[in-house]
């Protein structure tokens, strides 16, 4: 089940998550617009170690991947 395997490594995962929640924030502090939901998608991936366009152009972060074993 290769669409199942986690393509982010860590520290792609970290970034993904503090971007989504600072763009998150927008919807609440500062200008309140709802362009902030756009940090659902960096933190949603974020979260689940896994993002659809890295799968799509076959790219891999995450170290244990590439050993062959899913983590």
């Amino acid at each position: 089940m290769n669409f199942l395997m986690r393509n982010e490594g860590t520290m792609d995962r970290v970034i993904r998550v503090i971007l989504g929640l600072g763009l998150l924030s927008i919807v609440f502090v500062g200008p309140k617009t709802l362009w902030g939901l756009v940090g659902l998608v960096p933190l949603l991936t974020g979260l689940a170690g896994r993002c659809p366009l890295y799968t799509l152009l076959g790219i891999k972060t995450c170290p244990v991947t590439k050993r062959g074993i899913d983590a």
